[in-house]
Order: C-alpha cells, then sequence, then structure tokens
C-alpha cells in the first residue's frame, strides 16, 4: 500500500470543484491539523477552538491577507475522520481557494489522496467498508432512486444485515468445532440442536437464503448505479429521432422529412421513473449505397447487440414492412438464444418494446401480426403515449427482479460488484458446506468451509482486509472524499 495511504499527516483537498460559485470548500484532517491552520489563520485563537464550532477568520500568509473565510473545526473522535479536522468555507472563482490551498501548503499539510479522508474513517472505525463504498455511490447517484438506496446502505443497513448472518454463520462454525474437540456424549445439548448431520443446522439453512436474497439484490442495485443501454431502433423517417428528442426533453437529434438524416448514433442520459437509460438513437435500417449512411447503419446493428433494451419504431403511415417482419422475428430468436447465457454472465437478456409511431395519424390495427408484443401506440410529435412507455420502460426493465412484499428503502441490498463477488464465495462455502453434511462427511472437513464463509462476509465490512485491496478500493474515490 502506498505509505502516505497509511499514515495521519495532515491533508487537505477541495471539497468542491473550484470555480465560478459563491462559496470553494476545503477540508482538511490529520495529526496536528489545527495547530497547524492556526498558523495561517487570524485570529490565532483558532488554536483553542473546541470541535463542533464555526470561527470568522482571515487566511493570511506572510503577513498578507489571502481570503476571508469562515472555519468549522472538528476535534477527534466525533469527525468524519475521527482525528482533528477543519472545513474552510472560502469565497469561490478559480483563485481564491487555489491561494488558501497554498498557504495550507507552506504550513504543513500535504495534497490529500483519492479517498483517503473516507480511508481515515475507515481506519479510525468511524465507517466500515460498506458504508465507505456507499459513500461514492452517494457521490456518483444518477437518479433520486439511486440516492436513496446509497443513503440506505449509508444508514448501515447492509453492514447490519452482513453482520447478523455473519453471527449466524459463527454459531454454526463454534457448534462445528465443539462436537470435533468432545464427543456427542460429552456435550449436553438439546436433541434438536444435534439431531441433523451439523450442529446448528437450521441456522445454517437460515443463513444461506439470506445471503442467497442478497446476492439477488445486485442485479436489481447495479441497474440504478450504472443504468441501462437502451437503443431506438427502426427504418428511415419512422420517427427515431423525434422520439429521442421528446424522451430527452430537448432537440438533441436533427429531425427531418428525409430519410436518413441520421448517419451517426448519438447517445444521452435519461432517467425514466427513477432507472437511469443511456438512451441511443440510431440510424435507419435499411440497406444504402452511400458509404457514410452504410458505415451508421452497421454501427446501429452493433449497439442493438449490446442493447438491455430495444425500442423498435413501425412507422404508422407506411404499416407493417416485411423489414419489421424481420426484425422482430430475429430480436425474438436472439433474446430466447441469449437469455442462458446472459443470464449466468450477470447481464439481463434484451427486452423489446415495439412503438406504432404516429398514432395521431394512423392507430396501431387490430390484425397486428407480433401477438407476443402488442405495440404502444405513440406520437413522437405530439407525445401522445408518452406516459405509456415510460411505464412500459421502466417494467421491461425490472423484469426479473427480486420480488420482496416488505421491500422498502430500509432492506439490507448490495453495492458493489466486490460486494456481490464476496456474498457468492460465502454462499457457494455454505452450500458445500451442507451438502457435504447431507452426505455424512466428518466434520473436520466441513469447518474449514464455515471459516471461508466467515472470512468471505468479514471481507465484505472491512473485518478482514488487506493493504492492496484497500489501496485499490480507495484509490477510485474521488480527492476530497
Amino acid at each position: 500500500m502506498n505509505d502516505n495511504y497509511g499514515d495521519d499527516s495532515p491533508i487537505a483537498a477541495f471539497a468542491t470543484t473550484p470555480g465560478k460559485s459563491a462559496l470553494t470548500l476545503i477540508r482538511c484532517s490529520g495529526r496536528e491539523a489545527v495547530e497547524k491552520a492556526s498558523s495561517v489563520l487570524m485570529p490565532r485563537t483558532i488554536v483553542n477552538a473546541p470541535g463542533n464550532t464555526v470561527i470568522h477568520g482571515w487566511v493570511a500568509s506572510s503577513g498578507e491577507k489571502i481570503d476571508e473565510v469562515l472555519v468549522s473545526v472538528f476535534r477527534a473522535p466525533k469527525s468524519y475522520t475521527g482525528e482533528d479536522g477543519l472545513d474552510i468555507s472560502c469565497h469561490g472563482g478559480s483563485t481564491a481557494g487555489k491561494a488558501v490551498m497554498e498557504a495550507l501548503k507552506s504550513a504543513g499539510f500535504r495534497d490529500a489522496l483519492p479517498g483517503e479522508f473516507t480511508f481515515r474513517a475507515f481506519m479510525n472505525g468511524k465507517l466500515d467498508l460498506t458504508r465507505c463504498e456507499s459513500v461514492m455511490e452517494l457521490v456518483s447517484a444518477k437518479t433520486e432512486t439511486g440516492r436513496r438506496h446509497a443513503v440506505t446502505r449509508l444508514s448501515g443497513a447492509l453492514e447490519t444485515e452482513i453482520n447478523e448472518i455473519k453471527k449466524q454463520l459463527v454459531e454454526v462454525l463454534s457448534g462445528a468445532e465443539i462436537f470435533l474437540d468432545y464427543s456427542e456424549d460429552e456435550i449436553e445439548a438439546d436433541a434438536e440442536e444435534i439431531s441433523g448431520k451439523l450442529p446448528k443446522q437450521k441456522t445454517a439453512i437460515e443463513a444461506l437464503a439470506r445471503l442467497k436474497k442478497l446476492a439477488a439484490s445486485w442485479q436489481y442495485e447495479r441497474m440504478y448505479q450504472e443504468g441501462i443501454t437502451a437503443v431506438i431502433a427502426g427504418p428511415p423517417n419512422a420517427g427515431k429521432s423525434s422520439l429521442f428528442n421528446l424522451l430527452l426533453k430537448e432537440d438533441r437529434s436533427i429531425v427531418t422529412p428525409v430519410p436518413g438524416t441520421t448517419r451517426d448514433w448519438i447517445e444521452a442520459w435519461v432517467s425514466i421513473e427513477g432507472i437511469p437509460i443511456r438512451l441511443i438513437d440510431t440510424a435507419g435500417l435499411r440497406e444504402s449505397a452511400d458509404p457514410i449512411e452504410k458505415a451508421g447503419v452497421e454501427r446501429s446493428r452493433k449497439l442493438l447487440q449490446e442493447a438491455e433494451l430495444v425500442l423498435y419504431l413501425i412507422d404508422g403511415e407506411q404499416g407493417v414492412t416485411d423489414e419489421d417482419r424481420e426484425f422482430v422475428f430475429e430480436s425474438r430468436d436472439r433474446g430466447i438464444a441469449g437469455r442462458e447465457q446472459d443470464t449466468k454472465n450477470g447481464k439481463r437478456p434484451e427486452q423489446l418494446i415495439i412503438l406504432w409511431n404516429k398514432c395521431d395519424l394512423a392507430p396501431p390495427f387490430a390484425a397486428f401480426p407480433f401477438a407476443a408484443n402488442e405495440p404502444i401506440g405513440v406520437s413522437a410529435k405530439t407525445g401522445d403515449g408518452l406516459a405509456k412507455l415510460c411505464a412500459a420502460i421502466a417494467g421491461a426493465v425490472q423484469a426479473g427482479k427480486p420480488t420482496d412484499p416488505e421491500n422498502n428503502t430500509q432492506n439490507a441490498a448490495l453495492g458493489s460488484a466486490r460486494q456481490k463477488k464476496l456474498v457468492d464465495a460465502a454462499a457457494a462455502a455454505l452450500e458445500e458446506a451442507l451438502a457435504l453434511a447431507e452426505k455424512g462427511e466428518p466434520l473436520d472437513i466441513i469447518a474449514p468451509l464455515l471459516r471461508e464463509a466467515v472470512n468471505a462476509l468479514g471481507e465484505i465490512t472491512g473485518e478482514v482486509s488487506t493493504a492492496d485491496i484497500l489501496e485499490e478500493m480507495f484509490s477510485n474515490f474521488c480527492v476530497g472524499k
């Protein structure tokens, strides 16, 4: 691990991006942070300031005033990092904050490393690793729903669930080790507790069920963090660019009555019912001799292979064409063939929504040839059917979501791929232990598997960790967190 990550030297960093704003916030923490900062702060009485107080003053260097500031003082252990610290609110702009930072460096502070404040909070027992990860998750949240889920983890819901499951596994492991150390005749235990092939077997089965429920939550949570890719496809002049602009609520794609106007794809992020969607407008699907348009169509087809959701537009004025039929049937075959493989790889199978555009001019006819995919009538021009389309998108995206009749923002759910990997490892070890117990295998080969499961859960919260893992994780944080 980088030596700086493990020390307690005074550090400083911008907690806000310098620029045109009313305020810039600089965060400081570390050994003698208040004392060192006091050498460039007026009045010097800040050195005696108690924690959780705000002091008005000036930052000065060599007797020259640099900026008028407010300083929030925090004393260990009642601070974010668990160390003495300060938050300096100075004027916004590109120069005031930089000048204050230079003054702090002259006083003995160094630049904080990415995530170093949160790293120190972890090392000082203020946050476990799940809550550390939720800090960056909260900063990166793309939608209001994603923010709420991150706050749930920051509040400790996941940490509590992991610790409770670990407690169950430790109970099972302790029972197994007692049976290894003493004969069954020497142990006083309830008949129910020793009737199974594994001591506390019911507890182990319950823990496994809780682990599997947690593992299943990641597919849904990842959707809110990373978003999904939705591609708008269809023949030229079907209204793809108009629909793109309608969903985005701004004119990003050029719209003309000339087929083939969109030669390449354009993308933007949009929130639909709290779900971050990477929306892509593509070139019209048709054969073309124009080399530029042909290249655009090829790129469109490649994007369709990567998409998790396809919005296919049928031109209502033209009606269903042979090209429409071919695309829909090919999409069905691709979805069925790729469903098992995609699920194994953790990627959701492609979902297809068929749209009958220009419904204000030509309503969908009754004898629609794709019975399994009833079209949604929309008008990219007037906005008719937009609410129904958004509901359909949300429904398609959430297909396969783990069901939970008590689902609410207080439920524990995984927040990172790292957590998912470790929960899977714990579940696999526990499942193998239970399978061996069912076969009547001796406890001395089962107990190590139980320990493996316990250690995997300990790694999730940081109770078990290595320097390399910590540096890799915190180095992905932004500076100032």
